[in-house]
Parts: structure tokens; sequence; C-alpha cells
């Protein structure tokens, strides 16, 4: 009959005592529990709202002073977030606008811009009717949310750039510190673009 030296038996354990098997490896260490949440932790996502009335309603004047701590830095960082996402959508201008709202803008500096890296602009050149254009637009609309510290702008092409042909757009011209990043000219015209073909990394 054979044995198996890795059943837990009187036999095995006797086999075991005068070296016949060898010993059993050593039980692993039991992990510790993981430690409790902190109490910032616990309420990480409650509203500023919430937290104020849990700090009411405790009886303890310790843990009110947290939640009440708790809750002040949430409205610090919430005024924050909205300060640096000054845009967050698209804004359409005129010719007589391009040297204010692109040039001169992508020279603003963001408050607290110590090294003057200047803002981020994407003029976004177009015209009315064009497929290619109608979705470029809705990818723009889309990035203009997804990346609120920087400013987004939309102007008819040839109302940019005189006799400028359909073939040359939707095109992108991206700005920074008053200078020319980077053109996207013809953006999707001859392929179906995707978002990720705009992403401003």
């Amino acid at each position: 009959m054979a044995i198996n030296p890795d059943e837990d038996t009187e036999f095995n354990d006797a086999l075991r005592k005068h070296g016949i098997l060898p010993p059993r490896p050593p039980t692993p260490p039991t992990p510790p529990p993981p430690e409790s949440p902190g109490l910032d932790e616990l309420l990480d996502d409650f509203t500023s709202a919430e937290l104020q009335e849990l700090a009411e309603d405790t009886r303890d004047e310790a843990t009110e002073r947290l939640i009440e701590d708790i809750r002040r830095q949430k409205i610090s960082e919430a005024q924050d977030i909205a300060r640096k996402a000054r845009f967050g959508r698209v804004y359409p201008i005129g010719r007589d606008d391009y040297t204010r709202e692109v040039t001169e803008a992508s020279q603003v500096d963001e408050e607290g811009d110590t090294e003057g890296k200047g803002t981020p602009v994407v003029c976004f050149l177009y015209k009315d009717g064009l497929p290619q254009c109608e979705r470029a637009h809705d990818f723009v609309r889309v990035l203009a949310q997804r990346h609120p510290r920087t400013k987004f702008v939309s102007i008819i092409g040839d109302k940019c750039i005189p006799n400028l042909p359909d073939s040359r757009l939707p095109m992108f011209i991206i700005y920074r510190k008053g200078e020319v990043l980077t053109q996207l000219i013809a953006w999707s015209a001859r392929r179906q673009g995707t978002i990720d073909g705009l992403s401003l990394r």
C-alpha cells in the first residue's frame, strides 16, 4: 500500500518521528488583518453638506473637529480644481478675436505657475456642412470637457485664413506661449478620425 506523505495521519506522524518521512513544512504565518480605515478614508465619499450634517450630529467634540477639518479640506480642494479648470467648452470666435483669444490667451500663465508655461490653446477651423468637420466638432467638444485647463476655440476656416480650401479642413492649430506648437491639417478627411488622434498629452 502506497503512503501519501502529505496526509495528516498518526501513522505519518510516527514515520516522521523516526525520520522515515521528512518533516512537514512549517505552516506559513497568518497575515495580520488589514488596518482599519481611518476616519478620513471612511468619509472620503461624503459631500461637504453631508459632512457638516454628520459633524452636527456627533456628540464627541474631537470627532466633530476632525470631521469639520475634513470638510474644509474637501471644500478647499474643490475650489482649487474649479479655479484651475478655467474652460471646459469650445468658444466660437471671429477673425477680429483671433489675436486676443488665441495668441495672447496662450501667453497667460495659470495662477501659481512659477515656470511661465502659458496656456495651451487649440484652435479648431471648420466649415458647416462638411461631414468630417461635424465629426471633428463632436470630438472637440468631448476633448474640451476632458481638458478644462486647455482653451478650445472654433472659427470658420475661411474667416480665419482667407480662401482656405475645404480640402484642408478640419484643421487644428495648437498654441502655447504665443507660438504654434503643431498643426493638424485635413484631420480625418481621408479616414475615420478617432478622439485618440487628438490627444493633448
